[in-house]
């Protein structure tokens, strides 16, 4: 590993200053775990993550796409989830593997701005997605007899919409604002990627407006979500309290469980990280991890648990695979000689 005083001074040197206020480095020295014995084999699991998280998110956005029994507002939700699993995947794992197993742990200011935004953004369009599902429960619930003129194409395709814009709007002016910040003395970033919070952190100017920008994402992606899911499950709960028949309560419960398992999944850790980060001083190693894990588990387990699990999933993988099978049949008994 590189002292962080060469590091500095390396990056230092090529630093490019653009005016007199601003100075920005041409790279930062992403510092990764320290000291921990046979650190390889995390990336190699990651890599495992990775792969298994394509393969699943693709595989049901696949057949989300070819099945046309699908194609409700209910799945639109859950493609939503899946593109942003993979995509955020994307976004983080293949450059920390790029980084640290082949030890390229320079990375160039531009790309270090560009990963920071899409980390975040796609972790919070993740959150926000969750929001939209237990919206969906609680219409499906509480409102059973309209649910199908309230919870409707457009009605969800406008709710993905303005999630997205207005994130990247909250996420462009969270990147943006670092590139106003002067980079004048260390500049190894404490983590095993550009994350926000340790990258301001090292500027030498005022950093006032980037610490209440990071105060607004975090209510924004971590606290107001489970906020509103907590509050739909209050309704739910009360909505099932009323009916009378126990079996009708447990297929109610039923349609809730997986999408409590990815709330439990995405927010705990992500909470309890952050608060033990703000709270007491959390060791960079154990944070790190955490933080690599909650970053990646979720995208790996949201298909899983959420969609390849139900039936409902499970009976459009059976009939797209026995559609293929008989037309690669048919095509077979056209081909051979009569």
């Amino acid at each position: 590993m590189v002292p962080k005083v060469k590091a500095a001074t390396i990056s230092n040197k090529a630093a490019t200053i653009s005016n007199v206020t601003f100075v920005r480095p041409v790279k930062f020295y992403l510092s990764g775990f320290s000291n921990i014995p046979h650190v390889t084999y995390f990336y190699i699991f990651l890599c495992f993550v990775y792969i298994i998280t394509v393969v699943g998110n693709v595989l049901l956005l696949s057949v989300i796409f070819l099945v046309k029994t699908l194609h409700t507002p209910k799945y639109m939700i859950v493609f939503n989830l899946a593109l942003t699993d993979l995509c955020g995947s994307t976004a983080l794992i293949p450059k920390l593997l790029d980084t640290f197993l082949f030890d390229n742990r320079y990375i160039v200011y531009e790309a270090c701005l560009c990963q920071i935004f899409f980390v975040w953004f796609f972790l919070s369009v993740q959150s926000w997605t969750l929001v939209i599902m237990a919206y969906d429960r609680f219409i499906a619930i509480c409102f059973p007899l309209r649910y199908h003129s309230i919870v409707t194409k457009p009605a969800i395709a406008a709710m993905l919409l303005l999630v997205w814009v207005v994130l990247l709007s909250l996420m462009s002016c969270l990147v943006g604002l670092l590139d106003r910040l002067s980079f004048c003395g260390s500049l190894v970033i404490q983590n095993f990627f550009c994350d926000h919070g340790p990258t301001f952190r090292l500027a030498c100017n005022d950093t006032s407006l980037n610490f209440i920008i990071a105060g607004v994402v975090l209510a924004v992606v971590f606290f107001l979500p489970p906020i509103l899911i907590a509050l739909t499950y209050v309704c739910i709960a009360i909505a099932l309290s009323r009916i009378a028949s126990h079996k009708e309560r447990d297929k109610a419960l039923k349609t809730c469980t997986s999408h409590l398992i990815l709330v439990a999944i995405f927010y705990f850790p992500l909470l309890g990280t952050n608060i033990a980060a703000v709270t007491s001083s959390l060791h960079p190693n154990s944070r790190m991890i955490n933080s690599a894990l909650t970053h990646t588990i979720p995208s790996l387990l949201n298909p899983i648990i959420y969609s390849l699990k139900t039936e409902e999933v499970l009976n459009s993988i059976k009939k797209l695979y026995k559609n293929n099978r008989l037309r690669k049949i048919t095509v077979s008994s056209k081909g051979s000689p009569s």
